[in-house]
């Protein structure tokens, strides 16, 4: 019961952050499932794009849209190339070593992180 309580915190501090600063899920998802879960890299990616299937944005982005801040020409084409993209992705990390996606994983967060704070 106590890990069905931590996901579900886990899912609302992604969202909340989500929808706050427009990040994906992952940047949350993935770290608390490989740290707190004990999950692999694999398994924490596989997991995370599960949880992406469901409509988890639906709301904040309807938030951000009545308040006109969603351009939808922008936004079909970007999941247009999301679906592509997705599956290029997916089919490339599968023969990746567990231990060598985490560190790819966190140096684009490293990489994300420098510009954010140096170069916006």
């Amino acid at each position: 019961m106590i890990d069905l309580i931590g996901l579900f915190i886990i899912g609302v501090a992604g969202g909340t952050l989500s929808g706050l600063l427009g990040i994906g899920g992952a940047t949350i998802l993935i770290p608390c499932l490989l740290i707190i879960y004990k999950t692999t890299q694999h398994m924490a990616q596989g997991t995370s794009l599960a949880a992406m299937l469901l409509p988890v944005g639906i709301l904040a982005a309807l938030k951000y849209w009545q308040a006109g801040n969603v351009n939808i020409k922008f936004a079909l084409l970007l999941a247009l190339g999301f679906l592509v993209g997705g599956l290029i992705g997916g089919t490339l990390a599968q023969p990746i070593p567990d231990v060598i996606l985490r560190k790819l994983f966190g140096v684009y967060l490293l990489i994300i992180a420098v510009q954010m704070l140096f170069f916006s």
